[in-house]
């Protein structure tokens, strides 16, 4: 148990089941002390301590190991609403949990349904470190956002919040800018403005 809490500890309480076999415990042993009540199962190759403290940032980070665990990608990040949360930058409140995987990453057919799954090939230019957590950068985020969801309101307060922050910077900013004026245009064209703009 002290190998498994060490492992444990830099994700709030929560590990997989092939960082356990990196430090020679077997799933044998996993599957055992889960049944005594030592370890708690979160997902499919995620293993919770049991009565670890809940973190801010708990649910996030089983969202990431949830990704990587089994054969899946170890580029999984947290993203759009759910990264400007993590930010926050915005009233965004998502009821999922974000994520974003490059597309060729394979996952396990059954997804939590409180996991939402995004696939592109991000640069390294698109992600960051935040809170210890990988996720998209903030202009990255208001960009995913923006041609996702189309909820203008949202964006704007995003970048607003985001320059304040200095999460971005002048140039993003007017970049971002445009990329909702452009957004906004198109939609202007299509009579489709005013309901984008109250989503």
């Amino acid at each position: 148990m002290n190998e498994l809490i060490a492992i444990a500890e830099e994700n709030d309480g929560l590990l997989m089941s092939k960082q356990a076999r990196r430090a020679g415990i077997l799933d044998s042993v996993l599957v055992r002390l889960a049944q005594r009540g030592r370890l708690e199962r979160a997902a499919r190759g995620v293993y919770r301590i049991a009565h670890y403290p809940q973190a801010r940032f708990s649910q996030y980070r089983e969202a990431i190991l949830w990704a990587e665990a089994s054969q899946g990608p170890e580029e999984a990040v947290l993203s759009h609403e759910t990264a400007l949360s993590v930010y926050g930058i915005s009233d965004a409140n998502p009821s999922q949990v974000h994520t974003t995987v490059p597309k060729s990453a394979r996952l396990p057919r059954e997804r939590p349904a409180w996991i939402a799954i995004h696939r592109h090939t991000l640069g390294p230019a698109d992600v960051t470190l935040h809170e210890g957590l990988p996720i998209t950068t903030a202009a990255r985020t208001v960009a995913d956002v923006l041609d996702s969801s189309g909820r203008i309101n949202l964006v704007r307060q995003a970048i607003r919040d985001a320059r304040r922050d200095r999460l971005i910077n002048d140039s993003d900013k007017a970049r971002l800018h445009r990329q909702v004026d452009q957004f906004t245009h198109r939609l202007d064209e299509n009579g489709s403005l005013h309901e984008a703009d109250t989503k």
